[in-house]
């Protein structure tokens, strides 16, 4: 069982940045794939960006250019650095585990809202 904890979201102004922070409960070097969704109000939830246990990221087209994921094995956390924030960025965002024993793991979600 791992537990996924956000943090670091919050209200900021259209072309700022935020930094979002995963932190699991457990090591995360057995995880193969730690992501990030979002889930605006009346949308489907996307996966806006993730990363493998081998460092090969990779990025919905909304938000290429603008975001970066990272992950640090050894403090067990992953980090999603938001540039250039746009209103449509805002939403819940979500940090995920995926095992590939099919097991996967999700955060109780952090609140974005970029103001225009």
């Amino acid at each position: 069982q791992v537990q996924l904890v956000e943090s670091g979201g919050g209200l900021v102004q259209t072309g700022g940045s935020l930094r979002l922070s995963c932190a699991a409960s457990a090591s995360i070097f057995s995880i193969n794939v730690m992501g990030w969704y979002r889930q605006a109000p009346g949308k489907q939830r996307e996966r806006v960006a993730a990363i493998s246990n081998v460092g090969i990221t990779n990025y919905s087209d909304s938000v290429k250019g603008r975001f970066t994921i990272s992950r640090d094995n050894f403090k067990n956390t992953v980090y999603l650095q938001m540039n250039s924030l746009k209103p449509e960025d805002t939403a819940v965002y979500y940090c995920n585990a995926f095992k590939s024993t099919g097991l996967t793991y999700w955060g109780q979600g952090t609140q974005v809202t970029v103001s225009s």
